[in-house]
């Protein structure tokens, strides 16, 4: 091949070359097939470049409405399907740039002035993830709601509170519920604060020192409805904080999905029976006609270590890294995306899940679980539940704690030994433990009474979950 059949053939950058590229090399390094999902915010990203550039007369006025132009037929092209994507351009900022070359001409050469593709990638990555932050957003809160309605429709249900995997006290079914609530509001807080340090401007940094053209990056960043500039070139060009910070927060949103699912699937088995997962939800074995596996709550369980291999995968690429950009920072986009994918899916089916979901064919709503409150309550009572009521009661009549600890544990022997709950004790051997025992310790020591009792902020009796589910609802809308 001559030097000029290669120049006509080669990439954007090869004119220093004197030899093509290798086929194996190309595919080695090229990252188009999964990057090409960063075309929106590649063109919208070129598009306020573009219109900075003729504000600051650095690009005519024709040019950039060819550019407009040019990409307005690539967006078009791309939406409907019939865009040529090619392993010679490397990635999505040069098949874009090539495109829309070959529709403008010299103008679409001119748009890459005063830029690199260093730092054009690092904003198109920040542009594409805060758009999937909103997204993320919204399906927190859709999971926050569907969690909200199970705990107000269960805040009277008493569900064994466990330490250990151990009977420990009586619990609202609710209140449990509103535990998640908390959680993945907190997660929802966390990519509110991920969006505001990735909402920032690396465009106008180029390569890694600046660029000698007047660029206005602050009339670029309002465009981009950006929240600032990044202010050093360098740090700019090969920052991925961002994108850490993202899979990090998406990690333990998955940590809390995970551990979630570890209860629906404790739960639904045949030694608890506590709830019912939807069929819709859940899978048959191939040999044992009897089964239904809770497949959902178990690949969620699986997929949590695979976001958590994201977020170490991350932190590892950029370890070693000197300033300002390198070649391995390609390698950021597939554990990116695929965190975004695997979060986002996880979100839609766990909201339906527990919420349900409205039947097209009746407009009902039906819902993912089922509970089973025979079942938690006949659980709650085979553990000595109110135990920690009857030390309460004991201390109210001015024992101390510790005593008071003492002597109910004699009183869990005893029932232990007349197998039966403590609440089934007659009042004679109860006084035997202790002499201030009187007849109104039975409302202590049932469950229900013991629910009622924590009346306090935070507290599982039902006239406080009732009262944090109000709350929810008034901050989720």
């Amino acid at each position: 091949m001559s030097q000029n059949q290669f120049d006509k053939k080669s990439q954007a950058w090869s004119a220093l070359f004197s030899e093509p590229m290798s086929d194996l090399v190309k595919r080695y390094t090229s990252s188009v097939f999964f990057d090409k999902r960063l075309w929106q915010a590649d063109i919208t990203g070129s598009l306020a470049h573009a219109e900075m550039l003729a504000t600051q007369g650095i690009i005519s006025a024709d040019d950039h409405t060819s550019i407009q132009n040019g990409m307005a037929q690539i967006w078009s092209e791309i939406e409907s399907g019939g865009f040529e994507w090619k392993l010679d351009l490397e990635d999505v900022h040069l098949n874009i740039e090539a495109r829309l070359t070959q529709l403008v001409g010299d103008a679409g050469k001119r748009l890459h002035t005063g830029r690199s593709r260093n730092d054009q990638v690092a904003t198109d990555v920040r542009l594409w993830l805060r758009g999937e932050i909103d997204l993320i957003g919204e399906l927190l809160v859709d999971l926050q709601k569907s969690l909200v309605d199970v705990a107000e429709a269960n805040a009277d249900v008493i569900l064994p509170g466990f330490t250990h995997l151990q009977v420990a006290q009586p619990v609202s079914f609710g209140h449990h519920m509103l535990a998640y609530v908390e959680m993945f509001s907190r997660d929802a807080e966390r990519f509110s604060e991920v969006r505001r340090r990735t909402n920032r401007l690396p465009l106008g940094s180029a390569a890694l020192a600046g660029t000698s053209y007047p660029l206005d990056r602050e009339r670029v960043a309002k465009t981009l409805a950006m929240d600032g500039v990044c202010q050093n070139s360098l740090d700019a060009v090969s920052d991925r904080d961002f994108a850490i910070e993202f899979t990090s927060a998406a990690s333990l949103t998955m940590v809390h999905i995970s551990r979630m699912s570890e209860e629906l699937i404790i739960w639904m088995s045949q030694n608890f029976g506590f709830i019912k997962i939807a069929d819709r939800f859940t899978t048959g074995s191939s040999i044992m006609p009897q089964k239904k596996n809770p497949d959902v709550p178990e690949l969620a369980r699986g997929k949590t270590g695979r976001v958590v291999g994201h977020l170490m995968g991350l932190i590892t690429l950029m370890k070693g890294q000197p300033l300002a950009y390198n070649k391995d920072n390609q390698e950021d986009k597939e554990p990116l995306f695929d965190t975004v994918d695997t979060l986002k899916d996880t979100l839609r089916i766990f909201s339906e899940m527990i919420g349900g979901q409205v039947n097209a064919a009746t407009g009902k709503k039906e819902g993912g679980i089922s509970v089973n409150a025979e079942a938690m309550e006949r659980a709650a009572l085979k553990g000595y539940a109110t135990a920690t009521d009857l030390a309460d009661y004991l201390v109210k009549k001015g024992l101390p704690f510790r005593d008071a600890h003492e002597t109910v544990a004699h009183a869990v022997k005893a029932a232990q030994s007349h197998a039966c709950d403590l609440s089934e004790l007659p009042l004679s051997v109860l006084q035997g433990f202790h002499a201030s025992i009187e007849k109104d310790v039975y409302e202590c020591l049932s469950l229900r009474g013991s629910l009622n009792a924590r009346n306090i902020l935070g507290g599982t009796a039902p006239a406080q979950v009732k009262a944090q589910v109000a709350r929810h609802r008034a901050r989720l809308g």
